[in-house]
């Protein structure tokens, strides 16, 4: 590899450590405590975003599958063709958008007010159509992205995985969640022989 890109490889390590480390500074304990409360009392729980966004929420979703939070991924386009459909009155739909603008998620968010569905923003920008709409947001911080132009999508997706994982620590707390439950989900792989070891 060229010096320039060895240098810059190990200034990702730094960049992405450093913004979890600050982004504890933007833990609001009475924010984080409602989000949880909508997700552990609602019978289903939508997720969507666009891009990197997109990507983690799927992430959310399988994370809340595997302590048994029924749980999807709603793909912004098949949401306003029907996909919304899934959810219903007292459901939570969580939306990730950085500048809170997503063209797409505007929508969404029109259906789950007309239908009773809460809504959770995750975002940085807190004036955001997004933000102004939902019930809960969740302040998202980046400090800047990995690549010298700071646009990929990298720390931003970090960032956005770990205020999720935060989420589910919680929510394994709040519900009593044991681990026996997830030895029964998951049997699979290297974790499931180990869970289910006898």
């Amino acid at each position: 590899m060229k010096q320039e890109a060895v240098l810059m490889a190990k200034l990702a390590y730094i960049t992405e450590s450093d913004c979890i480390r600050e982004m504890l500074g933007y833990f609001e304990e009475e924010v984080y405590a409602k989000a949880v409360d909508l997700l552990k009392n609602a019978p289903r729980i939508g997720a969507s975003g666009c891009g990197h966004s997109g990507i983690m929420c799927q992430h959310f979703a399988h994370l809340m599958c595997c302590i048994e939070r029924p749980a999807r991924f709603i793909s912004p386009a098949e949401a306003v063709h029907g996909a919304a459909g899934f959810l219903q009155a007292g459901d939570v739909m969580v939306l990730a958008s950085r500048g809170g603008k997503t063209g797409e998620l505007i929508p969404i968010l029109d259906i789950c007010k007309k239908k009773n569905i809460s809504v959770i923003v995750i975002t940085e920008n807190m004036e955001s159509p997004l933000a102004q709409g939902a019930d809960v947001v969740i302040k998202q911080y980046v400090n800047r992205e990995t690549d010298k132009y700071n646009c990929q999508g990298t720390t931003s997706s970090t960032s956005l995985a770990v205020i999720f994982h935060v989420l589910q620590t919680a929510l394994i707390e709040e519900t009593a969640f044991q681990n026996e439950q997830f030895a029964l989900v998951h049997p699979g792989g290297a974790v499931g022989e180990r869970l289910n070891e006898k």
